[in-house]
């Protein structure tokens, strides 16, 4: 079955936003939005739903590094759960932590300088979320049945 997720990295000033392709294999960096309002960040959000037809949000929760929810995580779960309820989408949460910062190694190692290339980075950030959870979802669920069948 096809799958068109929308991935977010949602932060204070900036959501950074991927999509995959109809295979589900691959994550890729869509754009950036700059967060004004809610009305104007729902819109935008609303035409690329429409036009990738997609079937769920995926949304980079910021745990704390002793993986307890802080007051941001807190904040982007009352937003994805707004932005979800508008949408009529699913949600479903990914661990972000270090996220941003494997973002900018990754352009580092491209060759891009990551200091002001802050919309860039949002970006890949999503991206990596999104292929956080593509790559869950293609491995195998492993039952006790599995452990008896040779």
């Amino acid at each position: 079955m096809p799958i068109s997720a929308l991935g977010l990295d949602v932060g204070k000033k900036r959501i950074g936003v991927a999509g995959c392709d109809g295979t589900g294999l691959i994550a890729f960096g869509i754009e950036t939005i700059e967060h004004r309002s809610f009305k104007t960040t729902l819109e935008q959000l609303q035409e690329l739903v429409t036009d990738r037809q997609v079937n769920v949000l995926v949304v980079g929760l910021p745990y704390s590094m002793d993986g307890s929810l802080g007051s941001q995580a807190r904040q982007v779960q009352k937003f994805a759960t707004a932005i979800a309820h508008e949408l009529n989408l699913p949600v479903e949460y990914v661990d972000e932590r270090l996220t941003s910062f494997e973002a900018k190694e990754m352009l580092k190692a491209e060759g891009i300088p990551a200091t002001r290339q802050k919309g860039l980075i949002d970006r890949k950030a999503a991206a990596i979320i999104l292929q956080q959870w593509l790559d869950e979802r293609k491995l195998p669920k492993h039952s006790a049945l599995d452990c008896n069948e040779n």
